[in-house]
């Protein structure tokens, strides 16, 4: 069957989503994304996009925006938890703009979103709309939502998070795993920090053992400062990023870091607690014509900072695959060259995430920040 256009259905209108719809438009398709809540509002957890995912935002027409409402880290400093040694530094910021094409930039997600979002038509974002399920037959894809309504499309995108109702509607139910990790997430003006030395700086303490760790980095123009830590703790009973967490228990599980990584958790009044959980590679990300894209189909730690960027990434390849495809039997060739194009590169930074120990001496960070999503050669179909 031929048409002019492709009606292509994206489940989650957070970062992967909102960036697929736009690759996807720019393909000559018709896109409507499904997002479960009510509007876009300011939550979440703050952004590291590195170079690789900035140039992938600068193709997708939101570059300049991020750039005005994030900040630019100057350095990407690793050091000892106890003695604050530098075991190795990156130049980012104009270093990165000579080396890899574009600077780094810490961003809040509301950020990064509102960005995305004034690249695509707000007509077809639709809110307040949770998938239930799908069923697929060789007329299409019916999506059923919780509101009881359908629609059909003609390729759907699961960008849905880690708990996909796309994943489980394809490949059946199952749970992530959790690492024996929480996490912390602070945000507290810069100016009660500026004692400490680089605050302008990426900056992570690595910890005596690696799940302990605290990660620092400027946000909002440099006017905030965000500090995320992680340690083992062997139970935990929600996953959410939104659990209040006990500020003193933060600061005691990190006192016997150097005294300016503890400065940072001075600080800090409030704080955000989380488990971290994670999922081995899949075999496999599409069925028929569904596919997906970002943490439903390879969620990560959070050590390399490339979750978000992964998603992205994703959204730029599976927009380059559908390039010229106009006919419904060229769907499933399209959703191979995007899978194939793409699961080398997550699954390598998904292990290497897990392992964290990427960056904590010199090394060469070549493989990460130099990707071009526009320009990779496309798997070949």
């Amino acid at each position: 069957m031929s048409m002019d256009t492709l009606k292509i259905a994206i489940i989650g209108g957070g970062v992967g989503g909102l960036a697929a719809g736009i690759a996807l438009r720019r393909s000559g398709h018709a896109v409507s994304i499904f997002e479960q809540a009510s509007s876009f509002s300011r939550v979440g957890a703050d952004i590291n996009l590195t170079p690789n995912v900035v140039r992938a935002i600068d193709g997708l027409g939101a570059g300049e925006a991020i750039r005005q409402s994030g900040a630019m880290p100057t350095y990407r400093i690793s050091r000892d938890w106890d003695t604050g040694l530098e075991t190795s530094r990156l130049g980012m910021s104009k270093d990165a703009e000579q080396r890899y094409g574009a600077p780094q930039v810490t961003i809040h997600r509301a950020d990064i979103v509102q960005a995305l979002a004034d690249q695509f038509p707000l007509e077809h974002i639709h809110f307040s709309k949770r998938l239930k399920t799908l069923s697929q037959d060789e007329n299409g894809i019916r999506l059923i939502f919780e509101d009881g309504s359908q629609q059909k499309f003609d390729v759907v995108v699961g960008a849905d998070g880690i708990h996909s109702r796309v994943r489980t509607a394809i490949f059946g139910e199952e749970s992530p795993r959790f690492t024996g990790i929480v996490s912390f997430r602070c945000v507290v003006p810069t100016e009660k920090v500026k004692h400490v030395p680089e605050i302008e700086a990426f900056t992570k303490w690595w910890g005596p053992v690696p799940e302990q760790q605290i990660v620092t980095f400027p946000l909002n123009q440099g006017k905030d400062t965000f500090i995320f830590a992680t340690t083992g703790q062997e139970t935990w009973t929600e996953e959410s990023w939104t659990s209040q967490g006990d500020v003193d228990e933060l600061r005691e599980f990190y006192k016997d870091f150097h005294p300016n990584a503890k400065a940072l958790l001075q600080a800090c009044d409030t704080t955000l607690k989380s488990a971290l959980y994670e999922r081995d590679p899949l075999p496999q990300w599409s069925q028929d014509c569904v596919t997906l894209l970002g943490d439903a189909c390879h969620p990560m730690l959070p050590f390399m900072a490339q979750g978000a960027g992964m998603a992205i990434e994703d959204a730029v390849v599976l927009g380059r695959a559908f390039e010229g495809i106009r006919h419904k039997q060229q769907i499933k060739n399209a959703l191979k060259i995007y899978e194939e194009t793409r699961k080398q590169r997550t699954a390598q930074i998904q292990l290497g995430s897990q392992g964290n120990q990427w960056m904590k001496q010199q090394g060469n960070a070549d493989w990460v920040y130099r990707y071009d999503a526009w320009h990779t050669e496309l798997a070949q179909s």
